[in-house]
């Protein structure tokens, strides 16, 4: 379906997502070539493009990995069409290496890279602040502090990326991507997006040979130098009541929460406050001003001290006499808030810390939110390949196999009752780290790992496996969508980004070229699926080099598709034979299965049971059988 709200005229007004008002942005600029790998909290960017590209004529993409997105983009933009590439923090460090050449070569039209940081870590293994990526390839870091920010700061971007001629990173987090706010449109959509250019040769520029780079580098290092002067001013620098002692420094997001945290304190003539929007390269011109005034400066930012430290070295230079404070007082970790940006304040007025709200009586939750840990669906492909490796292993004599786990909805694995993710680092880790520990240890080793990931980061080191002589098993959870980030389609989907037709590439035709034995299981087929696992074991206990593919649709999907074709799924519910073993809930953990307060035995909850039946082949009584046949065509829905 169209998102129509997307392609509104000039003047209309939109609630838009932060990653919606950037789309809208990059539609109004004119890009014409958009790619990423989707990855929260970046994922809506394209996704929103993408509902929209036949509209307004752009190619958009999902591309393998956060690498290709990224070097299809730059090729668009040197050939004269305006490209976005986006990704989640995390996705530019697959990408560093084309990031750090694009800064050299430079680009012809605009090319924005947005990176989605994720403060606390919301889904995502770690909490990296990406601006350092701007101070390490000298590009610009443009850093909006609301949706509305965000979508004037993504049109001016493309007008700075052309003016010097780089790529520009634009650096949202997941607070900002995922929070709402109305967006009076600015343009139209334009009539016709260029899709199409030229490439003029030029060796000298697009060959990085030693004798080219050199020469390129002085060159960016002058329009380094020319935008930390040229670019301090509105909308990348904003400074509120100059001349005063007391001064604020906030970057990005910070500032939304230092603005409504002065307002609460009625302190917003105390201070001067300096938003800053172009954290990289901080702008010099109006660091020096502030420093000829004030005496002593609290810089608020979201993790690392970027600004903190390019401010000191500023006020080094200048021989200010002032005190430059920021993660003294401002916490480094996790993303910040209105009460700890309050209390940050507070303390650096050496007030102590105290809470915003004086005066005001907590709320009291009655009863307690109980915790939500998160679980598989029920349904899950994947709980029910988990038992199975499992149970394989203790059948062919297997003692405490290693699991090596990797990035996706199957990293709950780690979990019990499964506990079949031993290590999960990053995208394609599984497969590269099963390959070293199954060189160096006697246990049996397990890469597990999902299909899109598999495209994104596991074929390079699966060839590694066979070419090095690895001893590790692969095991690729196919559940046929991108599914962690919102079902997005993948090289093995049959579906592009904008729905066209495609040919599958199956990962067992990958794996088979690479020299891997392997077999394809369905793992709603649980006896026929056992005794494949049990025998791919065999042949890799043996010495052959093997892998399985598990292929079933997540069932988020198929719930979907029943749904909207009106197709009954069967449902289970337990019997009067129930002995009350709990091995239905001990070996499966799904959510479906739940035991009351002050009852003995289990009970399945038909509107949230899948119909998968997995419960019914672990009860070793037969204690659970069908409550309600599902409809002509149910089983084919989960191929």
């Amino acid at each position: 379906m169209v998102e129509k709200y997307l392609l509104l005229e000039k003047g209309s007004i939109a609630l838009l997502l932060g990653n919606e008002a950037i789309a809208r942005a990059a539609i109004e600029a004119g890009v014409g070539f958009a790619a990423a790998y989707p990855g929260t909290p970046s994922t809506e960017i394209v996704e929103s493009l993408a509902k929209v590209a036949r509209e307004v004529g752009m190619h958009v993409e999902w591309s393998t990995n956060e690498k290709v997105a990224f070097e299809a983009a730059y090729a668009a933009s040197i050939a004269g069409v305006r490209a976005l590439v986006a990704m989640k923090h995390v996705g530019l460090n697959v990408a560093s290496d084309i990031l750090m050449s694009s800064a050299y070569t430079g680009v012809n039209s605009g090319l924005l890279i947005v990176s989605a940081d994720d403060p606390s870590q919301h889904s995502s293994q770690n909490e990296q602040d990406n601006r350092w990526y701007g101070l390490l390839s000298h590009l610009p870091v443009i850093e909006p502090w609301c949706p509305r920010n965000a979508y004037s700061l993504t049109k001016i971007s493309y007008e700075i990326s052309e003016k010097y001629r780089l790529p520009i990173i634009l650096r949202t987090t997941t607070r900002l991507s995922h929070t709402r706010q109305p967006i009076v449109y600015e343009a139209n959509a334009p009539r016709e997006v260029k899709t199409r250019g030229s490439f003029k040769k030029d060796v000298e520029r697009y060959v990085l040979v030693p004798a080219h780079s050199r020469k390129l580098k002085e060159a960016l290092m002058k329009k380094w130098a020319e935008i930390r002067e040229d670019l301090g001013v509105e909308p990348f620098i904003s400074i509120e009541n100059p001349g005063l002692r007391k001064a604020i420094v906030a970057s990005g997001i910070s500032y939304a929460h230092v603005d409504e945290a002065l307002d609460l304190m009625n302190m917003r003539n105390d201070f001067t406050l300096i938003r800053v929007s172009m954290p990289v390269p901080l702008p010099t011109k109006p660091m020096k001003e502030l420093l000829s005034y004030a005496r002593r400066i609290l810089v608020v930012e979201e993790l690392d001290p970027v600004v903190e430290l390019q401010l000191s070295k500023i006020a080094v230079e200048e021989g200010a006499s002032v005190e430059v404070h920021g993660k003294d007082y401002v916490p480094a970790n996790f993303e910040l808030n209105l009460e700890i940006v309050y209390k940050s304040i507070k303390a650096f007025l050496g007030e102590g810390p105290s809470a915003p709200w004086s005066g005001v009586e907590p709320v009291n939750l009655e009863p307690p939110i109980p915790p939500r840990p998160p679980t598989l669906c029920p349904g899950c492909s994947h709980r029910s390949t988990f038992y199975l490796a499992r149970v394989a292993a203790s059948k062919v004599g297997v003692r405490d196999p290693i699991y090596t786990g990797d990035i996706g909805c199957y990293t709950l694995g780690y979990l019990p009752p499964f506990r079949v993710q031993d290590t999960s680092l990053e995208m394609g880790g599984s497969i590269g780290v099963a390959h070293g520990l199954s060189l160096v240890v006697e246990n049996m080793v397990i890469a597990v790992i999902g299909d899109s990931t598999f495209y994104h980061a596991g074929l390079p080191p699966s060839i590694n496996v066979v070419y090095n002589g690895g001893r590790a098993l692969i095991l690729v959870l196919d559940n046929s969508y991108t599914a962690m980030t919102g079902h997005q389609p993948h090289p093995g989907t049959g579906l592009t980004a904008t729905g066209e037709e495609v040919k599958k590439i199956l990962i067992e035709d990958l794996l088979k070229s690479m020299g891997f034995k392997t077999y394809v299981i369905d793992p709603m087929n649980v006896r026929e699926a056992l005794g494949e696992f049990v025998k791919a074991y065999r042949e890799h206990l043996s010495g052959q080099h093997v892998a399985i593919v598990s292929r079933m649709k997540c069932a988020l999907e198929v719930l979907r598709a029943a749904r909207a074709r009106g197709i009954t799924l069967p449902s289970y519910r337990v019997t009067d034979n129930c002995t009350g073993c709990m091995a239905c809930v001990n070996l499966l953990g799904c959510p479906a299965i739940i035991v009351e307060e002050d009852s003995q035995k289990p009970q399945i909850l038909e509107e949230a049971c899948a119909g998968c039946g997995l419960c019914a082949y672990v009860c070793p009584y037969s204690a659970i059988i069908v409550s309600r046949e599902g409809g002509v065509g149910w089983r084919e829905l989960w191929s």
